[in-house]
């Protein structure tokens, strides 16, 4: 119940305003820096599961064209006859859509946190792996990725880009995609960025979810250098081995 209080010489009570209403513990939670930075690593996490099932997938490339189609057709058919063809799918591939929004903004958003926190940068160098190339072109890779992952799903899943494009063909659209130079560079630089990327995030994913120790700083590096140089390998071979006559 409102009070009110008089004063001499006042006109009117004074109202005591009500109490503004707390957002719930959720909001709240990701409001934080310590929020945001569990979302990226978790969001991280779920991504970095996703770049690693794709390439194994991928890899079915070098069985030949009935194995990477089999695979594709399994993938459309998930859960059939409960679920229609390709909805399982399309919800998982909306799930992962919801998973990268997340990250951006986090990461967007936690950066705009630190700078107004720091306006003015660090003054002496700092000798840990945090501050290299990788974590300093975090934002230029990360929307690299963006606009690579843009692209691929116009070339290899919905076909713009692919003007021999023919649906559930996975053998023959990857080979008929990166035959094109143009195409196979723009597959190689771009996995690179993602490796470059995929390093730090990984390096630091421990460290954003506050579950880092110094004495474990070597295997976290070597872990990271490990993870991110496969998928770099696996993915990049598939351009080279196409224009190279390897696979055709």
């Amino acid at each position: 119940m409102a009070k009110t209080m008089s004063r001499p010489g006042a006109t009117a009570p004074v109202v005591n305003p009500p109490a503004a209403k707390s957002a719930p513990w959720p909001v709240t939670f990701y409001r934080s820096a310590v929020g945001k930075k569990w979302v990226m690593a978790i969001t991280g996490l779920g991504l970095l599961g996703f770049v690693i099932a794709h390439m194994i997938g991928n890899l079915k490339m070098y069985l030949g064209r009935e194995d990477i189609d089999a695979y594709g057709h399994a993938l459309r058919t998930l859960l059939h006859p409960i679920m229609p063809n390709e909805l399982v799918l399309w919800i998982l591939r909306l799930g992962l859509f919801a998973m990268l929004v997340a990250h951006i903004h986090a990461a967007a958003t936690l950066t705009i946190m630190n700078k107004k926190a720091r306006p003015v940068g660090y003054q002496s160098p700092r000798q840990y792996v945090a501050v290299n190339f990788a974590s300093k072109s975090m934002r230029y890779t990360g929307l690299i990725v963006f606009l690579y992952l843009i692209f691929h799903l116009l070339d290899l899943t919905i076909g713009t880009t692919n003007p021999d494009f023919v649906e559930g063909r996975v053998y023959d659209n990857l080979v008929a995609s990166m035959s094109r130079p143009a195409v196979a560079i723009v597959y190689i630089l771009c996995n690179i960025a993602i490796a470059v990327h995929l390093f730090h995030g990984i390096w630091s994913v421990f460290q954003s979810m506050g579950l880092n120790n110094p004495r474990y700083n070597v295997a976290r590096r070597w872990v990271a250098m490990a993870l991110s140089g496969i998928i770099l390998v696996g993915n990049v071979s598939f351009p080279i081995m196409i224009l190279a006559g390897v696979v055709h």
